[in-house]
C-alpha cells in the first residue's frame, strides 16, 4: 500500500522538506534551505544569534517576549512575536531539561499572547511546539495542523497562507475570478485575495511505495523519499500512513539497509562523475538528491559542478542551473565561506565573459550567482575583496538594467541586492556593521520584501537601515530614495516596485510581474496548477489565480507579456488530462468574453501567438532512460554474496578455542613491551596506514589471530564499511597478481560481481602465510593496491620471524623502498610467547570445550613441575599439542621434575595420539567390504607406522614436488598420472590413511592442519629414531614410539656404537637433505637441531654426509644441510678434520672452527659471519662470495680524530690527530689523496664535491674531492679554526675560531661575506640551520648565540657549564643544547626562550636517553655500555641509534623500542665517533686504536646460536655432579649451561643490574646469587623461589653452608645476612666491619663464617650465635680474599698491603706473614692437602708457598697483570691461574714451570674453575667480553696440553692465526679483512706443532736410553727385544717428522 507523506510542519527539519522541494520544482526553480523555511530570503544575515549558546538564545527570546508584552501597538507586538520565534530557531535539539522547560514556556507564552490577539491559528501552532519541548496540550483535542505547506517554496507558501480550520468545506463557486477582492490580506502578505483559495489547503502529496530491504528501487525520487525520511527527526504519527511507518520502523532498525541506500546515493553521484555528457536529465537527477547526501558527497558534487562550468568553453547551462540548485539547498556547515567565494568568483568572470551572448545564459548565470550571494549572506561572509569581487560584480550587474528582459532586469536588481549583504572589504562599510546591527536586520528585511512582496516588512527594512547608516552619507541617499518612494506607494497606491526601482538607481520599469516569478510565487509557471499531487481545490485555486491577475488589471497592471504568458499557460493546462482539463477551459471561455473589444481582440492575439516561447513546465521533471539510478543498479547484486561468505566463514569459525594473543612493536623489542594485538590492528584500521605486517614464530599463533581478526570485522560489517577478505596466500597461484580477484573467484563470486567490486568497495586484506607462499615479493606493489581503477585495500599479512632477513620491511613496505616517507603507511607487530595468564587462561577454556582427561589443575601442575615444558607451552600450538597428548607423556602421580620434553617429542606423541584416534573413527565407521578388508590389513601392518610413513613420503613430495608450497591441488582426472595420485587416489588404503592423518580437505585442496607437521614430517623422513631401531633389532614389533626421548637418546653406549657403523653402510642419498637446500627453512632446521641434541646417532648421520663430500660433490648439498643443523645445534668443529669437504652455500655463521683442518675446502658463498676460525687452516679452500659481515678497517699511524662520508657515499674522509687529511674510494677502499698538513677539521660539501677544512693557521681551505687540489684559502682569522659549516645550500660556509668570531664566505668567491662578534671567548662549534637563514654557535662561555643576516644575533643563555654539543630540529624552528651541567635545553628559534630542560636526573655516562619531542617525556633509556658514551647518532632513514663508547664497542638500537640490535666489536681501544654512511647500511667508527672499522650494518640479525654474555663474567662454578656449569655476568642474568657441548640450557633472570657471585647449593638442586638483591633459584625449574631483601647496599659474595641449609651473603653495607634456605628468612645478622665487604666463606664444617673487608680486617663469626669469634688485625689495606686450610684450623688472607697471612682459627694469632709480592695481592688458594699455598697478585706474578718450611717454593712469572683466579687440580700436580691479560696459564706444581698457555681470549679472563667429567681434567673460563670456554687438559709424562672442548662467542669474527695461504676466489677487501684479523699465509700453527714434535724426538732418544738402562740392571730382556722395542719407537718418530712437514 502506497503510502502518503504530509509535510504539515514549517519547522520541520530541513531534509524533508527540501525533498519535497525537489520533488515539485523544475530545473530553473529554486527549492528553500533549512535558514528560510518561510521567506527564501527572510532572515539572511543571522550571524550575531548564530554564535550565541542555548542560554543566551533562551535569554533574549524572553526579552523579545517580554517587549511583546509590553507593547500596546498589535502590530508591532506581532513582529516581536516574529523575532522570539526567529530567536528560537538558532535552539537546536539538546538533553538539558532547565533549557528545553524554558523553550517550551516561551512557546507557550506566544501562544497565549496571539490568542488573545484573535491570531488563533498561530496560537495553535506554537502550542504544538511546546509540546515539542516538553510543554503541555493547550485547548482541548487534537491541535490542528499549520495550513502553510513547508513543501513549496517560501513565496509560494506565502501566496497560499490561510487560516481556516482543516475540516472547513470548500465552496466551489467562491473560486470564481468575481469573488476576488482586490484589497490586502490580513497577515503581512498583501498580495493575493484572502478568499482565493479554499481554507486551510493542504500540502501536495507523493505517491511512496517503500522499497523492500535489498531490493531495486523504482526511481531516484524513490530514493531521496526515503532517505529524506531516515534523517528527518519526525513524528512519523502526524506524517505517515500505516505502510509508510512500518517501513520507517524498520528500517532504521537495519543498519545494511540504511547503508544500502546511502550507498546507492553515492553511487548515482559517482555515476554522474563519470556520465561524459552530463545533460539537463542528469543534473535533475543528482539535484534530487542533494539535499539528503552527507557531506562529503555534497562536497564531491559541488566539486564536480564547479570543475564542470570551470573547464568547459561554452558555459553549460544545465551544470550551472545544477550548481545553483546545490548551493540553495547545502545543510549547515555543507559550505564554508572559502567555497562560497570561490563560487562566486568563478561565476563573476563567466558573467561577465558571457556578456554578449544570450540573455538566457545571463539569466542564468545571475540566478546562480543570487542564489551563492543568499548563501554568503546567511553565513555574514565578509571582506569579499573590492577591486577584483564586489566592485567588478556591483557595476556589472548595475549595466544589466537596461536589458530589455524583464526577468534579467528582476534578478539583476535581486543580485545587486543580495551583494549589499555581503560587503566587500571596504572601511567605510565595515565601519557602519560595526556601529549597528540594525543595518543586516535591514538589508535582510529588505531583500526579504522583494523576493516575496512583503510591502510591510520592506517599509520597516528600510527604516532600520536608514538608522544604521546614519553618519554614513556616501549610502544614506540611495537608502533615503528607496524610502520615500516606498513611502508613497502606501499613501498613494502606486506601484511599489517601481519605486523600489527608482531608490536603486533603476530605470523606472513595470516588472512587478518578475518580481512575482523571481520570488517564487503562486503562479510558479503554472505548475501548481499542473501539479497533481496538489489537492483539486488547491490546483483549481491556482488557475482561478491565473485569471484574476489577466482580469483584474487595476490591481496587477496592464503589462502585455504577462496577459500573453498567462493565457499560454491556461491553453496548455488544457491539453492535460484529469478535472483540471475542464475546469481550465471553462475560465478560458470565460477569459474570451472578458473586458471590451480591445482585450478581447489582444486575447485572440495572444492564442494566435501560440505556446512556443513560453512552454508550461511540468513539476517531475523528466529523469534520463536509463536514469543514473538504473546504471547503477544494473551493477551486479554482490551483498547477497558477501552476506554468504559472510555466514560461511563465520560457521567455519566455529567454536574455537582463543586467547587474545600479545604482541610488541618490533622483532627487536622486548617481550614484556607488549600490548593487545586486536586494539593494535582496529588502530591500523582506523588510520591511514595500509600495511600491517604481522610476525611470529612457528606455531606462535598468527593464522588464529587471522581467521579471529577476520570474524570479528564479518560481526562489524556493514555495506559502507570495508570487506573482509581472508587469503590463504599458499592456496592463490601466483598471488603476486590479482590476488583478491582470485580469492573471490574461489569463493563462486562472478566475473560481473568482482569488476563490481574493484570498482566500488574497500577491502581489508587478512593474507595468512606470506613464509608458506614461498613469497619474496612485495604483494602491495605487485598487485598496485590503491593505485587509480585497481582495488581499494588495507592488507594485514603474516609471516614468520625466521622467514625474512634484515631488510624484510621492503617485502611489505608500500611504495619504493628508497623513499623513506612511505614508512608512514607501514606498521608491524611481532606476536608475543604466551604469558602464563594467558596459558593457564587458555588451559581453562580447552577443558571446558573439549573434555580432555585431565582436569586443569593436572595441567597446570605439570606444567608448575617440568621445567621445559614451561617455555614450550608459550607457543600457542605447542600449547594445543601439548594439552593433547600430555595425558598420555607423562603420569601425574610421578616426579614431573625429573621429566624433560622437547618440541619434537610432543609432535612425536601428537602425531601417534591422531593417527590411533583416527584408527578408532575408522574402525566405528560403517565401511565398504573393501575399505574393511584395506583398514584389517594396515591394522595387522601397524596403523599408526604405516600413517607415519605416509605423513612422511606426503610431506617430502610436497617439498620435492611442490618446493614446499603446503596445499596440493588433486582433480581425478588431471592428477591420476602424476605423484599426487600415490597420496590422494581413491584407493582403500590411501583414502584410509588420508582420512586419519592430520590433513584438511577444501574442495580439492589439501594441506596439513598446520606448517609445522609438513615441516616436522620432512625432518622425520631425514632421520626417524624408529625406523634405525628397527634396523638395529628386526624382531622388534614394537609400534609405540618413546614418549620423552627416543631410545636412541637412552640406550647403552654399544648400542650407539653399532648404529654407528650402520651409519657408515646405509647413509642414502634418497634423504632429502641430499637433494634440496634446507638453509632457508628455520622451522624445519630447528627440528633437525632438536633431534640431533637427542640423538647421538642422527649427530653421526650428519657427520657421515660431512665426510662423504670429501670424495663425491653430489652430496655437498647433504653436507651443507648437515652442517649447518649441527652449528645451530651446537656443534663445534674444533680441531676437526674437514679438508676437502663440499659445503657451499652452507651457514657457518658464528660456528665454531678452532684449529680446524679446512684446506681445500668448498666454502663457496657461506655464511661466515662472526664465526669462531682461530689457528683454522684454510689453504686451497675455495671461498668466492663468502660472507663475513664487514670490511676491512683503515689502519693509520696516529689516532682519528674524525671522520665524514660523501653525501652520495662514494668517498670517505678521515682526519688524523697529526692534522692529516686522507680521502677514500668506498668502491674499494683504496687512498684517494693525502693532504699533509696542520688541518683541524673537515666537512663535505653538499653536493660532495668539495671539502672544506680548518687550519692551525687561522686559514679555512677548500679541497676538490676529485682532485684533491686546492680551490681557495679563506684568511681571515687570527686564531685557529675550530670548526666549519657548509651552508644547505652550498654557496656559503661559515666558520668559527679561537680569536671568538664567526666569518662567513662565499664559496664561489672565496670573500668574507660577514664578520660577527659576541662570543667572550673560544668558539667552539657553528652550525647551519635547515633553512639556511641562521647560524648557530656555541663557546666556552656557556653560551648558544644565533647569528641572521639581517638582524642582529640573539643570546641563548642558561646552561651552567660549557656546552658540548648543539643541533637544529629537521624543521629548524627549534635548538637542542647539551652541557656538563648534565641538562639538555630546547630552545625557540624566533624568540630565543628555553622551551624545556631535560635530564637534570641523567647520570650522563653510561646511558642515553630517547625524547618524545611534542611531550618532551623520556620514551626510552638505552642501557647496555659499560663505559661512557662518547658519540650517538641516527641513521638516515632514522630508524636507528649508533652509540660509541669507551667499552670500545659500538652499539646500535632500535630507535622506535629502545632495543640494542647489534654490539659491533673490533676496536682494541676507546671509540671516539660513530658514523652511518648516506644509505645507512655501512657504520664506520674510529678508535684511540689507531683505526676506523667499517661495518656492514646489515649483517647483524643473523642467530647467534653459541652466544654468551652480553656483559662481563664475574663468576662461574660447576654443580657438584660436575654435569653444568653456571656463569653470572654484568647483563644482570646466570646461565647455565651443558658441560659437554656449551649449550644454554637455562638463562635465569631477575636481576636488575649486574650479579656479581654465584653458589650452587651442595645437593645441585639450588643455586643462590647476589648483585642487587640475593637470589635463590630452583635448577629444575628455572624459577626464583626466594628473594631475599635486607642488605642496603650492592651484595658482592654468597657462599653456602656445607650442609646445604645456609647461607651467608657479604655486603656493601658492611654486613654479612645468615639465610635460612628453605625459609628464606635472615638467621643472623653479622655487624662488626667498618667498610664494604669483598669475601665470605664457610668454614669446612659449617660452623664458621669468616669474611674479608676494605677495612684490612678478617673477621671469624660463629654461625649459631651470630658472635664474632676473632677480628685478625694486621693487615694495613684492603683484604680480597681468603681461604680455610682442607683441615679448617687455618685461614689464609691475602691483601692490598703486597702480604699473605696465615691465621690460626683457634686463637685468631697471625702465624705467618708471607712477603714476596710487589704489588698487592688479590688471591689465594690452598692445595688439596693443604700443605701449599699459591697467591697471586696485581703485578701478575704468582708465588707457591710451603706452609711447612714458611718459605716460597716458586715464583710463577709469565702473566704480565692481575691474577683474577687460582685453582689447584684435584690430584694437586697443576695449579691454573687467570688473569687479566687475557690468557690462563697451567703450572705444574712440583717444578713450577708453566706447562701450557692459553691464550685464545680475546678479553680478560675473570673468573675460572676445575671439572672432572668423564674422566677428564677440564677447565672452564669466563671472561670479560661475556664468552665462556672449556679447555681439557691432557698431561702425558712430560707433555700438557690443553684441548678446546667448546667455547661460546661474542659474535665477533676471529681468524687469528688462521691460515688463508693460496685460497681461492677471495677478493682483496676480504683478505685484506682476514689478515688485519689476524690470519697468516703461512700455517704457522704446523711450525709450532713440528716443533713440539722435535721435543717429542728429543724424549723418544732419552727414553731410549732409559730402556737401555734398563737392559743393563735386567739382564733377562734380551737383544732382540730391545732392538723390537728401538725400531718400533723409532719409526713414530720418523711418522712425526714427516707429518711435521708442510
Amino acid at each position: 500500500m502506497d503510502g502518503i507523506v504530509r509535510n504539515h510542519s514549517k519547522k520541520q527539519k530541513l531534509a524533508l522538506s527540501l525533498l519535497f522541494v525537489q520533488m515539485t520544482t523544475t530545473n530553473n526553480q529554486q527549492p528553500t534551505t533549512n535558514n528560510r523555511e518561510q521567506m527564501v530570503f527572510g532572515n539572511i544575515i543571522s550571524s550575531p544569534r548564530a554564535s550565541l549558546s542555548l542560554q543566551q538564545v533562551l535569554r533574549l527570546a524572553n526579552v523579545y517576549l517580554e517587549n511583546a508584552r509590553k507593547e500596546s501597538d498589535p502590530n508591532i507586538a506581532l513582529v516581536l512575536c516574529y523575532d522570539t520565534e526567529v530567536s528560537l530557531k538558532k535552539a537546536k535539539h539538546t538533553e538539558d531539561k532547565g533549557i528545553r522547560e524554558g523553550i517550551a514556556s516561551i512557546y507557550i507564552g506566544l501562544g497565549e499572547l496571539l490568542s488573545a490577539q484573535g491570531h488563533r491559528e498561530e496560537a495553535r501552532a506554537f502550542y504544538k511546539k511546546s509540546e515539542k519541548w516538553g510543554g503541555r496540550a493547550h485547548e482541548s483535542g487534537r491541535l490542528a495542523h499549520p495550513s502553510r505547506p513547508a513543501s513549496l517554496v517560501s513565496a509560494t507558501q506565502s501566496a497560499l497562507h490561510t487560516h481556516s480550520t482543516a475540516d472547513s468545506p470548500v465552496d466551489k463557486s467562491s473560486l470564481r475570478p468575481s469573488s476576488l477582492s482586490p484589497h490586502k490580506q490580513e497577515t503581512c502578505t498583501a498580495t493575493v485575495p484572502k478568499n482565493i483559495f479554499p481554507t486551510n489547503v493542504l500540502p501536495p502529496t507523493i505517491a511512496f511505495n517503500p522499497p523492500e530491504p535489498d531490493s531495486r528501487l523504482n526511481d531516484t525520487r524513490q530514493l531521496a523519499c526515503c532517505l529524506g525520511l531516515l534523517q528527518a527527526s519526525i513524528e512519523p504519527d502526524d506524517i505517515l500512513d500505516i505502510a509508510a511507518r512500518n517501513w520507517l520502523q524498520i528500517t532504521k532498525n537495519e543498519p545494511d539497509e540504511k547503508e544500502r541506500l546511502s550507498t546507492l546515493a553515492t553511487d548515482v553521484i559517482r555515476a554522474f562523475k563519470r556520465d561524459e555528457f552530463k545533460n539537463a536529465k542528469s543534473v535533475t537527477e543528482v539535484v534530487f538528491l542533494a539535499p539528503v547526501l552527507e557531506n562529503d558527497d555534497f562536497r564531491y558534487l559541488v566539486r564536480e559542478f564547479y570543475s564542470g562550468i570551470d573547464q568547459s568553453g561554452l558555459l553549460d547551462v544545465h551544470q550551472l542551473e545544477g550548481l545553483a540548485h546545490l548551493i540553495q539547498s547545502a545543510n549547515s556547515g555543507y559550505l564554508d565561506t572559502d567555497d562560497l567565494v570561490k563560487v562566486l568568483t568563478l561565476l563573476s568572470t563567466r558573467l561577465r565573459d558571457t556578456h554578449h551572448q544570450s540573455t538566457t545564459h545571463l539569466y542564468q548565470l545571475t540566478c546562480a550567482v543570487s542564489h551563492v550571494l543568499d548563501a554568503m549572506a546567511d553565513a555574514n561572509v565578509k571582506g569579499l575583496n573590492r577591486e577584483k569581487i564586489h566592485e567588478p560584480l556591483s557595476s556589472y550587474l548595475d549595466g544589466l538594467k537596461e536589458s530589455s528582459d524583464p526577468y534579467l532586469v528582476y534578478q539583476a536588481a535581486y543580485a545587486y541586492q543580495a551583494l549589499l549583504c555581503v560587503p566587500d572589504d571596504e572601511t567605510l562599510w565595515q565601519a557602519t556593521l560595526r556601529r549597528t546591527g540594525k543595518v543586516i536586520q535591514g538589508v535582510s528585511g529588505l531583500v526579504s520584501a522583494v523576493k516575496g512582496l512583503d510591502l510591510n516588512g520592506f517599509i520597516e527594512g528600510l527604516e532600520n537601515i536608514q538608522k544604521g547608516l546614519a553618519g554614513a552619507t556616501e549610502m544614506v541617499q540611495v537608502v533615503k530614495t528607496a524610502y520615500d518612494g516606498a513611502k508613497s506607494l502606501t499613501e498613494g497606491g502606486r506601484v511599489f516596485f517601481d519605486c523600489l526601482k527608482e531608490g536603486l538607481s533603476f530605470s523606472r520599469k513595470c516588472a512587478w510581474y518578475p518580481a512575482l516569478r523571481g520570488a517564487d510565487t503562486l503562479i510558479r509557471n503554472g505548475e501548481v496548477a499542473a501539479n497533481s499531487q496538489w489537492d483539486t481545490e488547491t490546483r483549481q485555486g491556482a488557475i482561478v489565480f491565473l485569471c484574476e491577475i489577466y482580469q483584474n488589471d487595476t490591481t496587477w497592471g496592464d503589462q502585455a507579456t504577462v496577459k500573453q504568458w498567462i493565457v499560454n499557460i491556461l491553453v496548455q493546462l488544457t491539453s492535460l488530462p484529469g478535472s483540471e482539463m475542464q475546469f481550465a477551459e471553462a475560465r478560458i471561455q470565460e477569459l474570451r468574453k472578458h473586458g471590451d473589444t480591445t482585450k478581447q481582440a489582444f486575447y485572440r492575439t495572444c492564442l494566435e501567438k501560440g505556446s512556443g516561447s513560453h512552454p508550461l513546465r511540468v513539476i517531475l521533471p523528466e529523469i534520463a532512460s536509463p536514469s543514473l539510478l538504473d546504471r547503477v543498479q544494473e551493477r551486479p547484486v554482490v551483498e547477497g554474496s558477501l552476506r554468504q561468505l559472510r555466514r560461511l566463514r563465520l560457521k567455519e569459525r566455529g567454536n574455537a578455542v582463543y586467547i587474545p594473543p600479545q604482541a610488541k612493536s618490533s622483532l627487536q623489542s622486548r617481550d614484556e613491551a607488549r600490548f593487545p594485538l586486536m586494539e593494535k590492528v582496529n588502530e591500523f584500521l582506523s588510520s591511514e596506514q595500509k600495511v600491517f605486517l604481522l610476525l611470529g614464530d612457528s606455531g606462535a599463533g598468527k593464522s588464529t589471530f587471522n581467521r579471529e581478526l577476520e570474524c570479528h570485522l564479518w560481526q562489524m560489517y556493514r555495506k559502507t564499511s570495508a570487506i573482509p577478505l581472508y587469503i590463504n596466500l599458499p592456496a592463490i597461484d601466483k598471488p603476486e597478481h590479482d590476488m583478491i580477484a582470485k580469492q573471490l573467484r574461489k569463493a563462486e563470486f562472478t566475473e560481473p560481481q568482482i569488476r563490481e567490486l574493484k570498482l566500488h568497495r574497500k577491502f581489508t586484506l587478512i593474507c595468512d602465510g606470506y613464509d608458506e607462499s614461498q613469497q619474496t615479493q612485495n604483494l602491495y606493489s605487485s598487485n598496485r593496491l590503491n593505485q587509480p581503477g585497481e582495488w581499494s585495500a588495507k592488507m594485514v599479512i603474516s609471516c614468520r620471524s625466521e622467514y625474512l632477513g634484515v631488510d624484510y620491511r621492503d617485502r611489505f613496505q608500500p611504495g619504493n623502498r628508497n623513499q623513506q616517507s612511505d614508512s608512514s603507511l607501514f606498521q608491524e607487530a611481532v606476536i608475543t610467547p604466551f604469558s602464563m595468564g594467558q596459558v593457564q587462561d587458555y588451559i581453562t577454556q580447552y577443558v571446558s570445550v573439549h573434555q580432555p582427561l585431565w582436569e586443569a589443575d593436572e595441567y597446570k601442575k605439570a606444567l608448575d613441575l617440568i621445567p621445559s615444558l614451561k617455555e614450550l607451552v608459550k607457543n600457542p600450538f605447542l600449547m594445543s599439542l601439548s594439552l593433547e597428548v600430555l595425558p598420555r607423556m607423562v603420569d601425574p602421580g610421578h616426579d614431573l621434575s625429573a621429566t624433560h620434553i622437547t618440541r619434537m617429542a610432543l609432535y612425536d606423541q601428537f602425531i601417534e595420539h591422531w593417527l590411533e584416534r583416527g584408527k578408532k573413527r575408522l574402525g566405528e565407521k560403517n565401511l565398504s567390504p573393501q575399505a574393511r578388508s584395506a583398514y584389517e590389513s594396515l591394522s595387522d601392518e601397524g596403523f599408526t607406522r604405516n600413517g607415519i610413513d605416509y605423513l612422511k613420503k606426503l610431506s617430502v613430495a610436497i617439498y620435492k614436488e611442490q618446493d614446499g608450497q603446503p596445499i596440493v591441488t588433486y582433480s581425478r582426472y588431471k592428477d591420476e598420472n602424476t605423484w599426487k595420485a600415490s597420496f590422494f587416489s581413491r584407493e582403500e588404503e590411501k583414502q584410509l590413511l588420508r582420512e586419519a592423518c592430520p590433513l584438511i580437505r577444501n574442495g580439492n585442496q589439501h594441506r596439513f592442519i598446520h606448517r609445522s607437521l609438513l615441516e616436522y614430517g620432512v625432518a622425520l623422513a631425514i632421520f626417524d629414531p624408529q625406523d634405525w631401531k628397527e634396523r638395529m633389532t628386526p624382531e622388534s614389533t614394537s609400534s609405540r614410539r618413546r614418549s620423552v626421548c627416543s631410545i636412541m637418546s637412552t640406550g647403552e653406549h654399544g648400542e650407539v656404537e653399532e648404529a654407528s657403523g650402520l651409519v657408515e653402510q646405509e647413509v642414502e642419498f634418497k634423504s632429502p637433505l641430499a637433494w634440496r637446500s634446507f638453509i632457508s627453512e628455520p622451522s624445519l632446521l630447528q627440528f633437525l637441531e632438536e633431534r640431533v641434541q637427542q640423538e647421538p646417532l642422527f649427530k653421526q648421520h650428519l657427520l657421515a654426509y660431512i665426510e662423504r663430500s670429501k670424495d663425491d660433490k653430489k652430496w655437498r648439498t647433504a653436507a651443507a644441510n648437515a652442517i649447518t643443523v649441527l652449528i645451530r645445534s651446537g656443534y663445534q668443529f674444533n680441531s676437526a678434520d674437514l679438508r676437502g669437504i663440499r659445503v657451499p652455500n652452507a651457514n657457518l655463521s658464528y660456528g665454531v672452527f678452532d684449529s680446524a683442518q679446512l684446506q681445500g675446502a668448498d666454502l663457496r658463498r657461506v655464511d661466515l659471519r662472526g664465526a669462531w676460525l682461530q689457528k683454522a687452516d684454510l689453504s686451497k679452500a675455495q671461498m668466492v662470495g663468502a660472507q663475513f659481515g664487514e670490511l676491512p678497517f683503515l689502519k693509520q699511524e696516529r689516532a682519528v680524530e674524525e671522520c665524514a662520508y660523501s653525501p652520495d657515499g662514494s668517498t670517505f674522509a678521515l682526519r688524523l690527530e697529526s692534522g692529516k687529511i686522507l680521502v677514500y674510494l668506498t668502491s674499494n677502499w683504496e687512498t684517494l689523496w693525502t693532504l699533509n698538513g696542520d688541518f683541524w677539521n673537515i666537512m663535505y660539501s653538499p653536493t660532495g664535491h668539495q671539502i672544506a677544512s680548518g687550519s692551525e693557521d687561522g686559514a679555512v681551505r677548500l679541497w676538490d674531492v676529485g682532485e684533491g687540489t686546492s680551490i681557495h684559502i679563506l684568511k681571515g682569522h687570527a686564531g685557529r679554526v675550530t670548526s666549519i659549516a657548509y651552508s644547505p645550500g652550498g654557496d656559503q660556509i661559515a666558520s668559527s675560531s679561537r680569536d671568538m668570531t664567526v666569518r662567513i664566505w662565499d664559496v664561489r668567491t672565496g670573500n668574507c661575506r660577514h664578520i660577527w662578534i659576541g662570543h667572550t671567548t673560544n668558539v667552539s662549534r657553528i652550525i647551519y640551520s635547515p633553512k639556511d637563514n641562521q647560524i648557530a654557535s656555541y663557546g666556552g662561555d656557556s653560551t648558544v648565540r644565533l647569528w641572521n643576516i639581517d638582524r642582529e644575533s640573539c643570546l641563548l643563555r642558561g646552561h651552567g657549564s660549557s656546552i658540548t654539543s648543539i643541533v637544529y630540529s629537521p624543521h629548524g624552528d627549534q635548538i637542542a643544547s647539551t652541557s656538563y651541567d648534565r641538562t639538555l635545553r630546547l630552545w625557540d628559534v624566533s624568540t630565543g626562550e628555553c622551551r624545556h630542560v631535560l635530564g637534570r636526573n641523567h647520570s650522563g655516562n653510561k646511558s642515553i636517553r630517547l625524547w618524545d619531542v611534542e611531550t618532551w617525556e623520556c620514551l626510552h633509556t638505552l642501557q647496555g655500555h659499560n663505559g661512557f658514551i662518547t658519540k650517538i647518532t641516527y641513521s638516515p632513514q632514522g630508524d636507528v641509534v649508533a652509540s660509541a663508547s669507551d667499552d670500545k664497542t659500538v652499539r646500535l638500537w632500535d630507535a622506535e623500542t629502545g632495543v640494542c640490535r647489534q654490539t659491533l666489536r673490533g676496536h682494541s681501544g676507546s671509540i671516539s665517533s660513530v658514523v652511518f654512511s648516506p644509505r645507512g647500511d655501512q657504520v664506520a667508527s674510529q678508535g684511540t686504536d689507531n683505526t676506523v672499522r667499517l661495518w656492514d650494518v646489515r649483517a647483524g640479525m643473523s642467530r647467534h646460536i653459541s652466544g654468551g654474555h652480553d656483559g662481563c663474567i664475574w663468576e662461574v662454578h660447576s654443580s657438584p655432579r660436575g654435569d653444568y656449569i653456571a656463569t653470572c655476568s654484568s647483563d644482570g642474568t646466570v646461565r647455565i649451561r651443558d658441560v659437554e657441548t656449551g649449550l644454554c640450557r637455562q638463562t635465569l633472570r631477575g636481576h636488575s643490574s649486574s650479579v656479581y657471585h654465584l653458589a650452587y647449593s651442595p645437593r645441585g638442586d639450588q643455586i643462590a646469587t647476589c648483585g642487587d638483591s640475593v637470589r635463590l633459584w630452583n635448577i629444575g625449574t628455572g624459577a626464583c623461589s626466594h628473594t631475599l631483601s635486607g642488605h642496603s647496599g650492592a651484595v658482592f659474595m654468597v657462599a653456602y653452608s656445607p650442609q646445604g641449609d645456609r647461607f651467608a651473603s657479604a655486603s656493601q653495607d658492611t654486613t654479612v645476612r645468615l639465610w635460612d634456605v628453605r625459609s628464606g628468612e635472615c638467621h643472623r645478622i653479622l655487624i662488626g666491619h667498618t667498610s664494604f665487604l669483598l669475601w665470605v666463606m664457610y668454614s669446612p664444617n659449617g660452623t664458621q663464617v669468616v669474611s674479608c673487608s676494605h677495612d684490612s680486617t678478617v673477621r671469624i663469626w660463629d654461625v649459631e650465635s651470630g658472635v664474632r669469634n676473632h677480628t685478625l688485625i694486621g693487615h694495613s689495606n684492603t683484604v680480597n680474599s681468603a681461604a680455610y686450610s682442607p683441615q679448617g684450623n687455618q685461614i689464609v688472607s691475602a691483601s692490598d698491603d703486597t702480604t699473605v697471612r696465615v691465621w690460626d682459627v683457634q686463637t685468631g694469632e697471625c702465624q705467618h706473614i708471607l712477603i714476596g709480592h710487589s704489588a698487592g695481592v688479590y688471591r689465594v688458594a690452598y692445595s688439596p692437602k693443604g700443605d701449599q699455598i699459591t697467591s697471586g697478585g696485581w703485578d701478575g706474578s704468582m708465588r707457591v708457598w710451603d706452609l711447612e718450611v714458611k718459605t716460597c717454593l716458586w715464583t710463577l712469572t709469565g702473566h704480565t697483570d692481575r691474577i683474577t683466579k687460582i685453582i689447584y687440580s684435584s690430584r694437586e700436580d697443576l695449579v691454573v691461574s687467570a688473569c687479566v691479560d687475557k690468557s690462563v696459564r697451567v703450572w705444574d706444581v712440583a717444578s713450577g714451570q708453566c706447562r701450557v698457555a692459553i691464550q685464545d681470549f680475546q678479553e680478560s679472563v675473570m673468573c675460572l674453575t676445575w671439572i672432572e667429567t668423564s674422566g677428564a681434567s677440564c677447565l672452564v673460563a669466563g671472561c670479560s667480553d661475556g664468552s665462556t670456554g672449556m679447555w681439557q687438559v691432557r698431561t702425558d709424562d712430560d707433555r700438557c696440553s690443553a684441548l678446546l672442548r667448546w667455547r661460546t662467542t661474542t659474535g665477533e669474527l676471529v681468524v687469528k692465526d688462521a691460515t688463508i695461504q693460496d685460497v681461492q676466489g677471495l677478493d682483496r677487501l676480504d683478505r685484506q679483512l682476514l689478515e688485519q684479523r689476524g690470519a697468516v699465509g703461512e700455517p704457522a700453527h704446523r711450525l709450532r706443532d713440528a716443533s713440539k714434535k722435535l721435543g717429542t724426538m728429543v724424549s723418544v732418544v732419552s727414553k731410549l736410553k732409559t730402556l737401555s738402562d734398563r737392559t743393563e740392571e735386567h739382564p733377562a730382556l734380551t737383544k732382540g727385544a730391545l732392538m723390537e722395542e728401538l725400531e718400533q719407537r723409532f719409526q713414530q718418530m720418523m711418522e712425526m717428522v714427516a707429518a711435521s712437514i708442510p
